[in-house]
């Protein structure tokens, strides 16, 4: 009788351990194989598709818009924003390129701020106030907005104090963001996919010699507009980071 419950358990054991890996997250089970082999190819009829997000987890409309249809919007926002970088020339550097699923900005700081200032100008403000409803047209496309803030070194052979120069530049970044953000509903474009990052002065365009004039084209504030990467099993950046973050987690917890 010993030996016939001990193989009751023992069958009772395997069934339930049998049970616990019948469903398997998928999309966590993709990171983890790639994290070993990242150019593990799956069987596409066997790739779970990337997740759909929604407006009120995620934001950028109800589903995820067709190829054609991030191309078309980035399309339309680059050659809305060349328009209109054309016309504003006059209010300061503004040059915009487009690349492989991107559209570039960049606009000379002193359009935006005063000399050691992260209060926005009224002038800047009109010029956000130009392409904020070109973003808000295009927003379900958009993986990921990210508003990059630089300074100017003040001294050609004196680099500026860390902790002011990224401070400023943080706040100017964070402070374009925000503004941006206010501009667009929450549930065109989910606030975390608005990015706000401060470089400081070392990510120059001109040489830090200490003239005013390449001062005023390093001081400066640019957008990256990224589209969904519709070929990501994973989705947006934004469910990206959420799958890692929790897979990460529960390693942790299991491991």
């Amino acid at each position: 009788m010993d030996t016939y419950g001990d193989m009751v358990t023992l069958l009772l054991c395997f069934f339930v351990l049998l049970y616990s890996i019948s469903t398997i997250n998928e999309e966590k089970w993709m990171i983890v194989v790639r994290s070993f082999n990242k150019n593990a190819i799956m069987n596409p009829n066997d790739e779970p598709p990337g997740p759909t997000p929604s407006s009120k987890s995620d934001g950028g409309g109800s589903g995820m818009p067709a190829l054609d249809e991030v191309e078309q919007d980035l399309n339309e926002l680059y050659e809305f924003l060349a328009a209109y970088a054309a016309a504003n020339q006059e209010t300061g550097d503004i040059l915009v390129s487009k690349g492989d699923g991107y559209v570039f900005i960049s606009f000379s700081d002193a359009v935006f701020f005063d000399g050691d200032s992260t209060v926005l100008r009224e002038d800047g403000k009109e010029l956000l106030d130009g392409i904020i409803p070109a973003l808000d047209q295009c927003a379900p496309s958009i993986d990921q907005l990210r508003v990059l803030g630089h300074t100017a070194q003040v001294r050609a052979d004196d680099p500026n104090p860390a902790p002011g120069d990224r401070r400023i530049a943080s706040g100017r970044a964070a402070t374009v963001a925000a503004y941006i953000q206010e501009g667009i509903p929450i549930e065109r474009l989910h606030p975390a996919r608005i990015v706000d990052e401060g470089h400081g002065q070392w990510l120059n365009v001109a040489p830090h010699d200490g003239t005013e004039a390449n001062r005023v084209k390093n001081r400066r504030v640019e957008l990256i507009i990224t589209g969904m990467d519709l070929d990501s099993t994973l989705g947006d950046s934004v469910t990206q980071y959420r799958t890692m973050y929790q897979t990460t987690q529960e390693l942790k917890t299991t491991g």
